[in-house]
């Protein structure tokens, strides 16, 4: 087996995240990845994965690393990415090479050809005009069929959202709580991809299928005695009934996921 070998850009773009990490604060986009991007790195060739703009410490590349290998396949590689070069220095003590490894780059990817790449709290503190510019930089780098992840969440992993994106641009929004510390649906609109934080306003998609989930959630109230997670599947289920494009998946819905068409969320 090869090892990974970063070839850093003259300068990276970008600029340095804010470095705000928490252990396990991805789990619940690493476990929507390992599921919904499983097939596509189980045929890459070099079923290598960047994860951009890991921040103060190595510890979601890790968490990373050790979820795929357990549930897509166990010769997955990741290289975590920073453009601070202090934060590369200070994860190498984790680093397994070549399982995992740690290099300076940034949007450009550092010359890899990834076959997944999650950007996780990165583009948060960009304009929203430069969200299609770093879509398609990031994705002009992955290796054919390579797909990119890119949200945001909070502190804790409690609230996220994100996007699926391909060659061809963006598939789907996802939107995921923990259930038993979410008071109403509305509570997502904080933790927006950058792509559709400010357009929670009147006249656009996402503003209305927030409206949505918060009207089927106050219709869902009778269920509330049988704890979140009832309310949060009879909530779901009527927006779906609406005309939603959401997903078909009980069983993320249960997980406090649901997933909708970008076409139905685009901003206007």
């Amino acid at each position: 087996m090869s090892r990974v070998t970063a070839v850093p850009a003259r300068r990276p773009l970008g600029v340095a995240t804010r470095g705000t990490t928490n252990p396990n604060r991805l789990r619940r986009v690493d476990n929507w990845m390992a599921v919904t991007c499983g097939d596509a790195l189980r045929a890459a060739a070099d079923p290598l994965v960047v994860d951009l703009g890991y921040g103060a410490t190595g510890v979601t590349a890790v968490e990373l690393r050790s979820r795929l290998a357990h549930a897509v396949r166990p010769d997955v590689r990741v290289v975590g990415l920073e453009i601070d070069p202090v934060r590369v220095a200070a994860a190498q003590p984790v680093a397994d090479p070549p399982r995992l490894t740690f290099a300076r780059g940034g949007f450009e990817l550092a010359g890899l050809r990834p076959a997944l790449v999650r950007a996780f709290n990165v583009l948060r503190q960009y304009d929203e005009g430069e969200v299609a510019g770093a879509w398609a930089t990031m994705t002009g780098a992955l290796a054919p069929g390579g797909l990119l992840v890119e949200g945001t969440c909070d502190e804790l992993g409690r609230l996220g959202g994100w996007v699926l994106i391909d060659e061809d641009g963006p598939r789907t929004l996802t939107l995921g709580a923990r259930l038993a510390t979410m008071d109403h649906p509305a509570r997502l609109a904080e933790r927006l991809p950058k792509a559709l934080i400010h357009r929670n306003v009147e006249g656009e998609p996402i503003h209305a299928l927030l409206q949505a989930l918060e009207g089927a959630w106050r219709a869902a109230a009778p269920y509330a005695p049988f704890g979140p997670r009832h309310r949060w599947l009879r909530t779901v289920t009527a927006v779906r009934d609406e005309g939603w494009p959401l997903a078909y998946q009980p069983r993320r819905w249960r997980q406090g996921l649901v997933t909708v068409d970008w076409a139905a969320v685009a901003p206007r």
